[in-house]
């Protein structure tokens, strides 16, 4: 005769198992969707730089071809 502690444990039912493999899939979905709002808008306060600033703090000249 087996004692308690060797018979296995009850499995969990089918339903409650994909239940709780939807809420975290759910749940990572949540987190990835906040993630990129965050990212999205939390840039500068007044939005992009003017062209004229961004070619100057870049280094690049309109009048130079790219480089290779």
């Amino acid at each position: 005769m087996a004692s308690a502690a060797t018979q296995a444990a009850p499995r969990p039912q089918p339903l409650l198992s994909m239940t709780l493999l939807l809420l975290e899939a759910l749940g990572a979905l949540i987190l990835l969707v906040f993630i990129v709002w965050w990212t999205m808008f939390s840039g500068r306060k007044n939005g992009e730089l003017p062209p004229e600033v961004q070619r100057e703090k870049s280094g690049d000249d309109p009048a130079e071809p790219p480089k290779r």
